[in-house]
């Protein structure tokens, strides 16, 4: 668990969180060493009096290892993320749950297949920042956006979106927890963006079950 995140509630949440940290290491092990031995090469060569400066015309092993080391370090990292990102970003897995957010300035329009279980019919239901899924099961979220690009970001799944206009994209998520979550927009979409905020809530299929049918209702 890193303590600088908050916390993760998604499935795929923990492979992320993984290979952030050995990005991290890789490349704070590699800062120290670099940096340290400029510090070491400005106070070993420094100039003084009564010493000549010596001009090397290089190695050739030197040269090899500076740069097989980081091309094997850099191919084991696009390899690990290409694995995390091929799950999240790949083909979904079978969905339980359909959902369509539709964002604009400042807002997202949420909508869940109402009576007749089919999305995109009349009967739909429609919410406004208010987002709620059942734990444990996959929600097909299909993205887009009315206005200007907005970036659906939900920080406790690890998830991280365009909605484009003109363009319907696709993402899964599979939350572990239940909860109250935000939604934020992470692109700069016009002088509104700061209050583009909206909630996720997850609760248990049988709660959410409940909350759709009352929202049904309620709707008319």
């Amino acid at each position: 668990m890193n303590w600088w995140f908050p916390p993760s509630v998604s499935s795929y949440g923990a492979d992320v969180d993984q290979l952030f940290r050995v990005i991290l290491w890789i490349t704070g092990a590699i800062f120290m060493l670099v940096e340290g031995a400029l510090l070491w090469f400005l106070i070993r060569y420094r100039r003084r009096p009564g010493r000549a400066a010596a001009y090397v015309h290089g190695s050739t092993a030197a040269e090899l290892v500076w740069t097989l080391v980081p091309a094997l370090i850099v191919g084991y990292l696009a390899v690990a993320s290409q694995r995390v990102w091929a799950r999240i970003q790949g083909p979904p897995p079978p969905h339980q749950v359909e959902v369509e957010v539709n964002a604009e300035q400042f807002a997202w329009n949420i909508r869940y297949a109402g009576p007749d279980g089919r999305l995109g019919s009349p009967d739909d239901l429609e919410t406004i920042n208010q987002l709620h899924l059942p734990v444990g099961q996959v929600v097909l979220v299909h993205l887009t956006s009315k206005d200007v690009i907005h970036s659906f970001f939900l920080p406790q799944f690890r998830l991280k979106r365009d909605a484009v206009p003109g363009l319907t994209g696709r993402v899964w998520l599979q939350a572990t927890k239940t909860g109250q979550f935000e939604i934020v927009c992470a692109e700069l979409c016009g002088l509104g963006h700061y209050r583009m905020r909206g909630f996720v809530t997850v609760e248990s299929p049988q709660d959410f079950q409940a909350w759709l049918a009352r929202a049904n209702a309620e709707q008319g």
